[in-house]
């Protein structure tokens, strides 16, 4: 499943083609690409079609682009606006927010091109016009977005939007030389996204209240990495190469780790997860692409995630592969030994 690292090359590929940009056509090719959604193709595209996207907005492995009607008055100026607006939202917005809401699930895609051959496994096809102009003056040609999805376990929905409960930004969007820091919209999160925390990369992630969640936990420290209630973004790729770089093992009970040990674990999940940005992302195959069907190419930094075998790059000592969870850990013998077996 494409984490953190893979969906924010996908939103950032995505962002200059899609802010401010206006939609023109939905296609919606297989209805279970709208798993989420809450209605039927023909809603989906009516309810998009002549939108006007406002940015790309990603938390955790979620992203969200918020519309808008230029036609609508804003909710400042609407007297039957609905719960949850903004009464300071300003202009160009709408009374009741809504946004288009992507989630990748195991090998989703987003592609974005020009007259681009179709690609196999498409399932929604959304045309947007860009609001800038080529260089003789002329309105940019329309761009298309392709959401590919092999598996069918990923999804598109047009969901209302709900003011951030700490009323800070709801995730990572645009640079704000870009963006106007204080529109509306980024203080605004999807509903089916509200119960989702904030990832490590988010400026407005709390370290001292991942730590107060994760020390009331007994159970295995990667299960609480993977716990997107508690953190957002990582998954078993980037929980096994975190865990390595922080010497724990995976089994190890939170509740049992010394609040230093917690915070370099922390430090160890950010910079794993910035260094796998630098690279693209993780591609094992090609179910993972960005927006122009490029892999990542992480896997060649991967220290212990599908290494098994191979010398630690730390000690030496052969990678091994474990059951867990119905899935599987990676980790070293030595560097990370196993934790005693606790007391009754």
């Amino acid at each position: 499943m494409p984490e953190l690292p893979e969906v924010e090359v996908v939103r950032a590929g995505l962002e200059p083609a899609v802010t401010g940009a206006r939609v023109l056509h939905v296609q919606v090719l297989d209805e279970r690409a709208l798993t989420r959604h809450d209605g039927l193709a023909e809603d989906f595209a009516h309810r998009l079609t002549g939108r006007t996207i406002a940015a790309a907005v990603r938390r955790g492995k979620f992203m969200w682009f918020p519309l808008h009607d230029d036609a609508q008055p804003g909710p400042g100026t609407d007297a039957h606006a609905g719960p949850g607006t903004d009464a300071h939202a300003g202009p160009g917005t709408d009374a009741r927010p809504e946004a288009l809401v992507a989630h990748l699930g195991m090998s989703g895609q987003i592609l974005l091109g020009r007259d681009r051959p179709a690609a196999r496994h498409r399932r929604i096809v959304i045309d947007v016009q860009p609001p800038g102009t080529d260089r003789d003056g002329a309105p940019e040609a329309p761009v298309q977005l392709e959401f590919v999805d092999q598996r069918t376990f990923g999804s598109m929905a047009i969901d209302r939007m709900l003011p951030t409960v700490d009323g800070a930004p709801a995730g990572l969007a645009g640079a704000v030389d870009t963006l106007d820091p204080a529109a509306a919209w980024r203080r605004r999160i999807p509903f089916q996204v509200s119960h989702i925390a904030r990832d490590p990369l988010d400026p407005a992630f709390d370290d001292d209240r991942f730590l107060a969640a994760a020390r009331k936990r007994s159970s295995g420290i990667k299960r609480v990495l993977l716990d997107q209630g508690v953190i957002s973004g990582i998954g078993n790729i980037y929980a096994d190469e975190s865990l390595w770089a922080a010497k724990l093992h995976f089994d190890r009970p939170a509740d049992r780790l010394p609040r230093a040990t917690l915070r370099g674990l922390l430090d160890e999940v950010r910079a794993v997860l910035r260094r796998a940005l630098e690279d693209g992302g993780t591609s094992f195959d090609d179910q993972y692409v960005n927006v122009n069907g490029q892999s990542g190419y992480f896997s060649q930094r991967l220290a212990v995630y599908g290494q098994q075998g191979e010398p630690c790059p730390r000690c030496g000592t052969p990678i091994v592969r474990e059951p867990w969870m119905n899935r599987s850990s990676h980790r070293c013998p030595v560097c990370q030994p196993r934790p005693r077996a606790r007391l009754r």
